[in-house]
């Protein structure tokens, strides 16, 4: 996970936000670049005030982000200053039916759908708002991590030592983590950047990671800002034993592991999917995603779910780069940060999503396609900022209350804030 697309992607469906890389002339342009073209074009109708054409822009956008809640949402608005009441108040019905809520709605803040307001479907869309923020809980508290200045980012379990393995983003080093809690220092990020993915290779002992120095972030040297490095350890005693540098202006902070040890890591900045070969990094997708994220492997091992913090989830068919993404007409997949498989389940960790929330979707027999979801947690008092989650036997562990909330857009701690130790909470899979 990237810090600042909890805030821009979203934020960016309604304003406006421009990526300064196009394809050469001729080539088609990657998702990236057709979400910043429209929202140029939704960003020049509304200072002409064209609200029909900003409409237009604006639901092309939604077709490109598979109906996101966000974008969604957003439709609704360029409906309502297009004066068409109806077709607004059927976007807002579609925004609260996906299990989503507006808190500045809620709490009449905001004033961009006062000619709703005497509206009684209005009030029932504002009643479904606040049934989906309902608490619920379907998780146990394992342990709290005792340095509430960790801002702890990614997981995974070493099952030979029976510890976790938790990036820290402050502190930039990975800790090792018992499941009483002790935790000691594992390996330090070589760049003193903030580390972000891990992932361990218990077959050939060796954990992979990432550091990353995020643009803007002033944990990280400005003069290294938009750099970022794959890395590999030993296992056994946190030796640095290969750093791979990223490619310029990349952000690699999420990473699954090939039935080969490949590391397969998400550029959530550039949109890219990159893969280590022969030492080096290779870019395997071919443009289709705007924001990839921690993404699951199928067991098949030729196949993998990328979630794409704006565009949903992406089937990614290794063997010849083609991305069918998941039906979701019923199913908010926006906001994932962290992706897992479970027999035949995508258990997602959402903190793009309002409320912000953990997750399993039930896959359908063609991969394509969801049967059913089940809340696991969401607006309770331990969730707080979830990022990312690890599958150990039957259980699902992911962390809860990271710290990621107490931060500003520079990762400095906001006026008024303190930060608050990390939870690792455990679901039991049935």
């Amino acid at each position: 996970m990237i810090f600042r697309q909890r805030s821009t992607i979203p934020a960016a469906i309604i304003g406006f936000f421009w990526f300064c890389c196009l394809s050469p002339a001729g080539e088609r342009p990657t998702a990236a670049e057709e979400f910043a073209r429209l929202q140029q074009e939704a960003h020049a109708a509304r200072v002409s005030a064209d609200t029909q054409a900003r409409l237009q822009a604006v639901l092309k956008i939604v077709k490109l982000l598979n109906n996101a809640p966000d974008a969604v949402e957003a439709s609704a608005q360029a409906y309502v200053d297009a004066g068409d009441k109806e077709h607004a108040l059927v976007a807002l019905q579609e925004f609260a039916a996906l299990g989503q809520a507006d808190d500045s709605l809620l709490s009449g803040e905001d004033k961009k759908f006062v000619a709703l307001k005497s509206e009684p479907r209005y009030q029932a869309i504002l009643k479904s708002f606040s049934e989906n923020k309902t608490p619920i809980s379907q998780a146990e508290i394992t342990f709290e991590l005792a340095d509430p200045g960790l801002v702890a980012e990614d997981i995974d379990y070493d099952p030979a030592s029976k510890t976790f393995l938790i990036t820290s983003v402050l502190e930039k080093k990975i800790i090792r983590v018992a499941l009483d809690g002790k935790a000691n220092d594992f390996a330090s990020a070589p760049s003193h950047w903030p580390m972000l993915a891990v992932k361990i290779d218990t077959g050939r002992k060796l954990v992979w990671a990432t550091e990353v120095a995020m643009d803007g972030f002033t944990a990280a040297p400005k003069a290294d800002w938009g750099r970022s490095a794959l890395l590999c350890f030993d296992l056994n005693n946190g030796t640095l034993r290969q750093r791979v540098e990223g490619p310029a202006h990349t952000a690699l902070g999420d990473m699954v592991l090939s039935p080969e040890g490949d590391p397969i890591v998400s550029d959530g900045d550039g949109g890219g999917v990159y893969r280590l070969n022969k030492g080096q990094l290779v870019r395997i997708d071919e443009g289709d995603f705007i924001s990839p994220q921690t993404p699951a492997m199928h067991p098949d091992g030729k196949q993998i779910f990328v979630p794409d913090y704006a565009r949903g989830v992406g089937v990614f068919d290794l063997t010849n780069q083609h991305v069918t993404w998941l039906d979701q007409p019923k199913h908010a997949l926006n906001g994932i940060d962290g992706l897992y498989y479970a027999g035949g389940w995508l258990i997602a960790t959402q903190n793009g999503t309002s409320p912000e929330r953990v997750i399993r979707f039930q896959l359908g027999s063609d991969l394509h396609s969801l049967v059913s979801e089940e809340i696991i947690e969401r607006s309770t008092a331990t969730l707080g900022d979830p990022t990312h989650g690890v599958v150990v036997g039957d259980s699902f562990y992911y962390i809860a209350n990271s710290g990621w909330s107490g931060l500003d857009d520079h990762g400095d701690l906001k006026a008024g804030s303190k930060l608050t130790p990390a939870r690792i909470m455990r679901f039991r899979l049935r």
